[in-house]
């Protein structure tokens, strides 16, 4: 999965720092599209020495290179980098450079969201001591906003409920959902099979969780089983595809960087025997 970039590692900690020379400093447009060298080989991030004198934010380390954020519009223009979508990254490219360019969006997107106090309206910056945005009037605090979500495989015998999303994402996946308010992780599964495919379904398991960047999400995988009735009743403003498939006719994504893929595979492979 996009995680798993052993012997590498991501250090999240946060740092009260400023970026050197050659230290990556990650530049977003106002879309949220990442400037990258042109190269079709591996992710390239803009460093300091390419970006000039920018307010730079520290976001994380992986191993001993530490990766920065240009705060705010800083009209980068520069030959031989384009910005490019964190989807199109993924599709195009893995490693601990496309973990980091996920793991950036995520803290872009939360720094872009949060420009003005919520309770005051004051300016929020950047606290000193913390990872966390300080209100300049009321000094109320803000922190990142991580989204739960379950990524649910049903069993139904040798065969598994598999879907594709009305939009977006058009490779086969499973049943996923946020989870609401007062709702336990296993409330959302069943709330979300029963939504998307009218499956009532039992003996919930879980399976593994993953940190996913482009939606802010912690991603909590879970299989449960069938119960009763199997006929599947298709959320079709959701889906525009949900069916029983085969062990042997499961086709998998083309990367093997979400929970979603390596849940179908174990499926697949036969190798649930701890989780149903």
């Amino acid at each position: 999965m996009i995680q798993d970039i052993y012997p590498s590692k991501l250090n999240n900690a946060f740092l009260n720092a400023s970026p050197e020379e050659d230290d990556p400093v990650l530049i977003f447009d106002a879309d949220g599209k990442l400037f990258v060298a042109d190269d079709p080989n591996g992710i390239r991030f803009t460093s300091l020495s390419d970006v000039g004198d920018v307010n730079a934010v520290y976001l994380f380390s992986v191993d001993d290179t530490k990766y920065f954020m240009a705060a705010g519009e800083c009209g980068f223009d520069r030959p031989g980098f384009s910005p490019r979508s964190i989807r199109d990254l993924r599709d195009s490219f893995g490693g601990s450079g496309l973990y980091a360019a996920f793991t950036a969006y995520h803290l872009w997107k939360w720094y872009n969201d949060n420009r003005f106090c919520g309770t005051c309206a004051g300016e929020l910056t950047p606290d000193s001591k913390e990872r966390a945005l300080r209100c300049s009037k009321c000094g109320r605090l803000i922190y990142p906003r991580i989204n739960p979500a379950v990524i649910v495989g049903v069993i139904n015998g040798d065969k598994i409920l598999i879907t594709r999303y009305r939009t977006g994402y058009k490779h086969n996946a499973l049943i996923a959902g946020f989870t609401e308010i007062g709702e336990t992780l296993e409330e959302t599964v069943a709330r979300e099979v029963m939504e998307e495919a009218g499956i009532k379904i039992k003996n919930i398991r879980y399976y593994k969780s993953q940190p996913w960047g482009m939606a802010q999400d912690i991603l909590v995988g879970f299989f449960c089983e069938a119960d009763g009735d199997t006929t599947i009743h298709m959320d079709d403003n959701e889906l525009k595809f949900a069916q029983w498939v085969k062990r042997e006719d499961v086709v998998l994504q083309p990367n093997n960087l979400s929970l979603t893929n390596e849940m179908m595979m174990m499926f697949k492979e036969n190798r649930l025997e701890q989780y149903i």
